[in-house]
């Protein structure tokens, strides 16, 4: 289920990226990531999202990326995150 929605949602935003943005090179990479955030850290994620362009100032997607992944224990290839 996961599987299909992200590729709605990818196909969905990539259509209007095309139509309203007029970006007509646009488009998604291969593949995703999901991570699940529990009720009780709600707040704390609004808070990270609203100071997002501000924190990746000082730090990449990437290494952010890199470090939920870590943090979370989940096993992968640095070359499918470059």
């Amino acid at each position: 289920m996961l599987t299909e929605a992200a590729r709605d949602l990818k196909r969905a935003s990539s259509q209007w990226v095309h139509e309203t943005v007029m970006e007509r090179t646009f488009a998604w990479q291969e593949g995703y990531g999901a991570f699940t955030v529990s009720a009780s850290m709600r707040e704390s994620v609004r808070q990270y999202i609203g100071q997002q362009e501000e924190h990746h100032r000082t730090r990449t997607f990437r290494e952010e990326y890199v470090d939920f992944l870590r943090k979370s224990g989940v096993e992968f290839e640095a070359k499918y995150v470059d």
